[in-house]
């Protein structure tokens, strides 16, 4: 008895498993725990990350990663806030203008640049770190000291709103999703229940994927917020393609037993094809160094490997369990499935479609290598607190990123010269340490830790540097840089920890990610298609047409002058590619059976005609997904990878229907020469 058989025969049993396992999974799910801080998927071996483990073995408290502004306070009320957000379990260094300058003498014979860094026209601004793993607790109490007049913004603070948002979106998401998805197959089926029958076959896996995730630990919030769905649009393809043989072969014999049976054995290898693209263009995200990608990628191919067995075994045991509710809710097509003089249209207008992306293609491909990118996850939308907080602490006090910078402890001297030159650099606002807020002649040992715990540690000097930049970009990257550079004028060992310099480690180590990513999804792809196709042109035509639609995607926001996260441009030109291959591959699966009965011309045309309505039917779920994220997400990181994800799976589409006819035509005895056994129909063509 061979494997389709068992499985029809204990087909009550499985589903039943299968179930089960499912429901299993959806609870143990809420044991697995989400990270949301981007410094943890740096390599062990990046320089911030060193420094930061230095930074917490030698000194007791962290750099600060939120600001908190109050209105409308004297001195003394100031002092009263920083008491109160001390108390705050959870809250620790909080650093205020008694911290930089002697408040016993009057603030006018300070130094005023270093008095306006924390106070000014009634406003004091605090610095504060909160702890990690706790920011939205710790947030919302700062919010009910400081009321809705005051503000609070930070990485922090980016936590904590990520946190709050990601399942409530997740949610929303889903919701506006599903009956999308439904609505798209229905056009493409027969019967109103089959929807059901492939989002359930689907749906199990997700959650079994998502259970699974608990012998992992913990995944990322982009992984959390983008796998789910992701994994659902991409495999829902192979569930289509097994009912859709199914329901062929009822036609053709009688028994469903039977039509199943042929429905596994025919569809598998289609199913299988499809698979491999894409399991392989995911296991490409495994190998960056940046281990979101890795995060991501594993829970994918985890996600392809459960969505392909869940087809192959629960489908088949769901469907004859209640193929006759698909029977009974039967209804006349809604949409055709087979258009008639499409094909005629696109290859008359063959020429013009490869003209006009030849057109493109160079442009859009210096175009997306100089897109300006985010390697954080940008600024919180303005339409939320979070975003409207950061805006009225910038307006009041200017742009505030702190970096701290350790050197080694010892040359007072060389500390304070160092100090000076630090402060003259530009966009360096102010400094804290030892030598500006105590004094170099007095010596440190004669004074109580508690004044210079923050500045000395047994064998180090920290000293805080304010800087008026972003939080990322090119000024700030090159204030790193020379920071870098001063000290290690003065110092052989030097350390640098921050939220901006942590970026700056993020830009280094994603941009050696790309190539190494893309190259790995190219190679294996093409691979997957050389033993599909036994050809060696096929797999170039087929990956010319997709990476056609990336590079022309990731163009865009050159294009339109605006900045695309670099994490979401990195998957998704790798998603974009394995995802999508799958419509070139079905297109040219029928193209090419085809080709073995009739001349290429009348090939194209009866392939477009046949396959255009299966190819939109999966671009169309695949957009809609992608779309959805990026309306839903108020995280910039997964909104960017929705819009790439949706705009990308369009323009698959176009290139399908347009680039791919015109290069199969055009190259048609390229093709045949470098394909073993292609066995063309050598008639004479058509005239059209």
């Amino acid at each position: 008895m061979d494997l389709s058989a068992r499985i029809i025969k204990h087909k009550k049993s499985i589903v039943i498993t299968f179930i089960v396992i499912a429901i299993v999974s959806a609870i143990v799910q809420f044991g697995v725990s989400v990270n949301y801080n981007m410094v943890d998927y740096l390599p062990e071996d990046a320089p911030s990350t060193n420094a930061m483990d230095l930074m917490e073995q030698e000194f007791d408290d962290p750099i600060a990663n939120a600001r908190v502004m109050v209105r409308d306070v004297s001195i003394t009320e100031a002092l009263e806030y920083k008491e109160k957000l001390d108390s705050i379990d959870g809250i620790s260094a909080v650093t205020w203008l008694d911290d930089a300058v002697d408040l016993k003498t009057p603030i006018e014979m300070a130094n005023q640049d270093t008095v306006e860094s924390y106070y000014q026209e009634g406003a004091a601004l605090f610095s504060i770190n909160i702890r990690e793993g706790d920011e939205v607790e710790i947030t919302n109490e700062i919010y009910d000291l400081i009321g809705e007049e005051n503000a609070i913004s930070g990485e922090a603070v980016n936590t904590a709103t990520s946190q709050q948002m990601a399942g409530k979106e997740s949610l929303y998401a889903a919701a506006l999703l599903v009956p999308i998805i439904i609505i798209i197959l229905i056009l493409s089926t027969t019967s109103w229940v089959e929807p059901i029958f492939f989002l359930t076959a689907i749906g199990i896996s997700v959650l079994i994927n998502l259970g699974t995730n608990i012998f992992i630990g913990e995944i990322s919030f982009v992984t959390q917020s983008v796998a789910p769905i992701l994994q659902l649009a991409v495999s829902l393809d192979y569930a289509i393609f097994l009912l859709h043989s199914f329901s062929d072969y009822r036609k053709q014999v009688s028994d469903p037993k039977e039509a199943m049976q042929l429905a596994m054995k025919h569809s598998f290898p289609a199913i299988a094809a499809s698979a491999s693209t894409t399991f392989f263009g995911f296991i490409a995200l495994t190998f960056m160094n940046f281990e979101i990608g890795a995060d991501l990628g594993l829970n994918l191919v985890k996600g392809i490997v459960l969505s392909f067995i869940s087809v192959a075994i629960f489908l088949p045991a769901l469907t004859m369990m209640f193929y006759k509710w698909i029977d009974r809710t039967k209804h006349k097509p809604i949409v055709p499935s087979n258009f008639k003089n499409i094909g005629k249209g696109v290859l008359k207008v063959r020429y013009v479609s490869l003209f006009l992306v030849l057109l493109l293609i160079v442009p859009a491909f210096l175009a997306q290598s100089q897109t300006s990118f985010i390697y954080g996850t940008g600024d919180q939308p303005d339409n939320t607190r979070a975003g409207q907080d950061q805006a009225a602490i910038q307006e009041e006090f200017g742009k505030n990123t702190p970096m701290v910078l350790l050197v080694p402890r010892g040359d007072v001297a060389k500390e304070e010269e160092l100090v000076q030159h630090l402060e003259d650099l530009p966009n360096v606002s102010s400094t804290l340490s030892y030598v500006s807020t105590v004094s170099s002649v007095i010596p440190s040992n004669y004074l109580e830790k508690s004044m210079t715990e923050q500045f000395y540690s047994e064998n180090y000097t920290r000293i805080i540097l304010h800087t008026d930049t972003d939080v990322e970009g090119d000024a700030t990257f090159s204030l790193i840089e020379d920071v870098q550079e001063t000290a290690e004028s003065y110092y052989d060992e030097v350390h640098l920890v921050g939220e901006s310099v942590t970026l700056y480690d993020i830009k280094n180590t994603v941009q050696k990610d790309n190539k190494l990513v893309n190259w790995l999804t190219i190679i294996t792809i093409a691979i997957v298609l050389l033993v599909t196709f036994r050809s060696i042109s096929v797999p170039v035509v087929l990956l010319m047409t997709i990476q056609a639609a990336v590079w022309i995607n990731l163009a865009v926001p050159y294009f339109m002058d605006s900045s695309l996260v670099y994490v979401g441009y990195l998957i998704i030109s790798t998603v974009q590619l394995a995802a999508t291959v799958d419509y070139a591959i079905l297109f040219t699966e029928n193209y090419r059976n085809l080709r073995k009965q009739m001349p290429a011309k009348q090939a194209i045309k009866k392939t477009i005609d046949e396959k255009i309505f299966a190819i939109f039917i999966s671009a169309a779920i695949l957009s809609s997904v992608g779309f959805i994220l990026s309306f839903t997400s108020s995280n910039p990181i997964v909104a960017s990878i929705g819009l790439l994800l949706g705009r990308g799976a369009l323009l698959a589409f176009i290139m399908v229907v347009f680039l791919l006819p015109a290069l199969l035509v055009i190259l048609d005895r390229v093709i045949e020469k470098t394909t073993l056994k292609a066995n063309f129909y050598r008639g004479k063509d058509d005239e059209n």
